[in-house]
């Protein structure tokens, strides 16, 4: 009797136990995770930002070959407060890439607890875009709410277990590259205030030239960090771009409305910006006290060229040359005596046969052709065709270069494609500019 009790005892017990390892068993493929949260990072292509990655934190170290781009979807909600009615659009991102990743979005040799998705982006790709511009109220590009959810669609399998069902909608930060190193700032003079970014290159034992660019006109308003990201002015403080200069300052004034609001009307021939761009420069130099004040060089895009033209010829000896993009100053506002003045500041025109706001034949082209004509040595022009990527990447449905608006020549000037034959060598736009120097600045 003792020992058909001890036998069922026994038995239960390992009944017990193997129930415990079977659901032990079954609890394993599952893992439990907290609530995990997602970054972005967007970078400043030719059209403007477009935000590139996701990198998602799973909650447990993966391995690396866990993933693919058909693990997760990602949708995106694009909406602007500034409009009535804010909503944009909504939809999938077109993922390109997968993989697990460290928190900063590196690949990983073995496991990590973050995976990286790319994503399609071009000029064409709205959803990709962190900036909206409000042509209909505001006239200017902004930074608007981009809501990501990231849904699982597919188990991550690990040694411990398998992951499923995440959904991430937990924002945790973005990085902006390029623009995050820049600083902002704002200064005022005579009742205007002008906002400011700039770059500063690292510390070295020599003077450094600066570069001023100033923005077109979607880009005015208070947020300095627009100028440089709504098209790819941030690319001046690329690696690329500072070799030239072996390290330079950048600085991009921003006005809260127009650089073209003149003193007695639009586009008149003054800017009643113009006394405080000034000061806002010459602040800037004297804060800055490694800045070589023999290489200052200004340049500027529709609006901004405008500006440019303005500097110039105000203040034609502070400047070491002048780099003006589809200038919207009227030839016919250029006195002949002011000609004189700029044709011994060294000066590079860049724009567009095909630019449908400023028509090159009633600006740059007469204006360059009349300092040609008045004796100027160092004068040059970039007219191209028509504006069309350069980077290899993206194409019109016919496979021929995908073509922009005409007046964004500034494209080309970011990507320092413009080139002129000096001294019997082809010589960019950039080489040119860090070559120059005016010994007489005061």
């Amino acid at each position: 009797m003792l020992k058909k009790m001890k036998k069922r005892a026994m038995l239960a017990t390992m009944a017990v136990a193997m129930t415990l390892s079977l659901n032990t068993n079954v609890f394993a493929k599952q893992i439990n995770t907290q609530p995990t949260s997602y970054q972005t990072l967007t970078e400043i292509e030719d059209w403007g930002a477009a935000t590139t990655k996701v990198i998602v934190n799973v909650g447990k170290p993966i391995p690396k070959d866990s993933i693919t781009t058909d693990t997760f979807k990602v949708h995106v909600v694009r909406s602007d407060k500034r409009l009535k009615t804010p909503l944009l659009e909504e939809g999938d991102r077109i993922i390109t890439k997968a993989y697990v990743s460290d928190k900063d979005g590196n690949p990983v040799v073995q496991t990590g607890k973050y995976v990286v998705l790319e994503m399609k982006v071009g000029p064409d790709v709205s959803l990709g875009s962190p900036l909206n511009y409000d042509w209909a109220t505001t006239g200017f590009n902004d930074w608007i709410d981009m809501k990501y959810t990231i849904t699982q669609q597919k188990d991550i399998e690990t040694s411990a277990g398998a992951i499923s069902g995440l959904v991430v909608d937990q924002f945790a930060g973005e990085t902006r590259e390029l623009v995050d190193d820049f600083t902002t700032g704002k200064a005022s003079y005579e009742n205007v205030t002008l906002s400011y970014a700039d770059f500063s290159p690292a510390t070295d034992n020599h003077k450094n030239p600066l570069i001023i660019w100033l923005h077109g006109a979607g880009e005015g308003g208070i947020d300095p960090t627009i100028p440089i990201s709504a098209n790819k002015a941030a690319n001046f403080a690329s690696k690329d771009i500072q070799s030239y200069f072996d390290g330079a300052y950048v600085l991009a004034p921003q006005t809260p409305t127009f650089w073209m609001d003149g003193l007695s009307g639009f586009g008149d021939g003054t800017s009643k910006y113009e006394n405080a761009l000034m000061s806002l420069i010459k602040d800037y130099v004297a804060n800055h006290k490694d800045i070589d004040t023999s290489r200052i060089y200004i340049g500027g895009d529709s609006n901004g060229g405008y500006m440019t033209m303005l500097m110039a010829r105000d203040y034609t000896n502070f400047f070491a040359a002048a780099f003006p993009t589809c200038e919207a100053l009227k030839d016919t506002l250029i006195t002949d005596a002011q000609i004189q003045k700029l044709k011994d500041l060294p000066m590079w025109f860049i724009a567009a046969k095909t630019d449908p706001v400023v028509i090159p034949n009633l600006y740059v082209v007469p204006t360059y052709n009349r300092l040609v004509q008045a004796g100027a040595e160092n004068v040059h022009l970039s007219l191209f065709e028509k504006v069309v990527d350069t980077s290899g990447q993206y194409y019109n449905a016919d496979s021929t270069p995908f073509e922009y608006n005409g007046h964004w020549s500034w494209i080309y000037v970011y990507n320092n494609k413009p080139t002129d034959m000096i001294n019997g060598k082809t010589t960019t736009i950039m080489e040119w500019l860090a070559n120059q120097s005016n010994a007489n600045i005061k």
